[in-house]
């Protein structure tokens, strides 16, 4: 099979297709996200303290580094010039709000998702509903044996579940 003809089949996979597909949607919804933390949020929070822009709040560790006018460094735009080190913490606290954000969007997103496999009682793609077991709690046990009749070597798989115990041999 040629090397095409095989990435062809991978990347044609529904699998595949649906994480290119979520990748894109996330990239456009951090985009999103990250505009409504900028644009939305921070202004009035920088309102609030005093008209504080946290995209310019930084700690300069080289003090003694000058913007090419000869003044000190007021601006991260002024630091990059002078080429100072600083600590942007305030870019940092725009980026933690981004996560958090993200991630209870994400997380309301499974929880629904969840909540409509409850009603439903299987996943998509499932054939058929999920098993009920009356508790988490299964043993499996595995016991290898030789057919002295065949010298095949067999392993005896046995499972406990609510409806009794199954055995399966696996060779």
């Amino acid at each position: 099979m040629s090397m095409l003809k095989e990435f062809k089949e991978f990347a044609m996979r529904g699998n595949v297709v649906d994480l290119a597909v979520g990748v894109v949607i996330g990239a456009a919804f951090g985009k999103i996200v990250t505009s409504l933390v900028n644009d939305v949020i921070m202004p009035p929070i920088g309102k609030l303290t005093g008209g504080v822009d946290f995209k310019e709040l930084f700690i300069n560790l080289d003090p003694t580094k000058m913007t090419k006018a000869g003044a000190a460094v007021k601006t991260i735009a002024d630091a990059k010039d002078a080429g100072a080190a600083v600590i942007a913490y305030g870019a940092f606290f725009n980026t933690i709000l981004d996560f958090v954000i993200v991630a209870f969007c994400i997380f309301l997103v499974v929880k629904g998702m969840n909540k409509l496999w409850k009603k439903t009682g299987s996943r998509p793609g499932w054939t058929h509903p999920r098993p009920k077991i009356a508790s988490r709690k299964f043993a499996i046990c595995c016991a290898p044996s030789l057919n002295r009749r065949t010298g095949i070597l067999s392993t005896l798989r046995s499972t406990a579940t609510e409806d009794g115990p199954v055995s399966i041999f696996v060779q």
